[in-house]
């Protein structure tokens, strides 16, 4: 009776059992477990940050009209070509989980062909009161969380060779 009433409090407090269990808190601090991203991607159907796990994953919030965003993305795209298919300690390959907060689908789906943005996992946020947008509290962008292949952040805010610069300390 007593683990039952355990799990109860767990799931009442929004902790899931599994994570209750590695002793891994939920949040957007280093160590931490990252937030579930569920969005509609660049095809209309719905893509979980979930689904890139085993992965190293940047976890890439942006926008179109974003100078700062799209003077970031060289970098980004450099590393993603230079690491998709690497070892890394935690995680095999590396990818991005692109999250954009464009209004306009076209100005998005144009960034990406303009900015050679090349990986699959491009989601677009029409609503900007999403609870991730929230759980991950993006007050400004270009922001940025690396992840490890169990969802564990290990970085945020990574920008122009720091990027790689990580990754190479990640590789096996």
């Amino acid at each position: 009776m007593r683990n039952i009433n355990i799990v109860l409090l767990i799931m009442m407090l929004g902790i899931s059992p599994a994570l209750a269990q590695t002793g891994i808190q939920q949040g957007i601090e280093i160590g931490n477990k990252a937030p579930e991203i569920i969005e509609n991607s660049i095809t209309g159907n719905p893509l979980k940050l979930s689904s890139l796990s085993g992965k190293i994953v940047l976890i890439d919030f942006w926008a179109s009209w974003c100078k700062p965003c799209r003077n970031e993305n060289p970098f980004v795209v450099a590393s993603y070509q230079k690491y998709k298919d690497a070892a890394f300690i935690d995680g095999n390959g590396f990818t991005i989980f692109s999250v954009s907060l464009d209004k306009d689908p076209k100005a998005w789906k144009n960034a990406i062909l303009t900015d050679g943005l090349s990986w699959e996992n491009h989601v677009c946020v029409l609503n900007s009161n999403a609870s991730y947008i929230q759980s991950y509290n993006i007050s400004m962008i270009p922001t940025n969380f690396l992840i490890d292949g169990n969802g564990v952040i290990l970085a945020s805010n990574l920008r122009g060779k720091a990027l790689d610069e990580k990754l190479a300390s990640l590789k096996k």
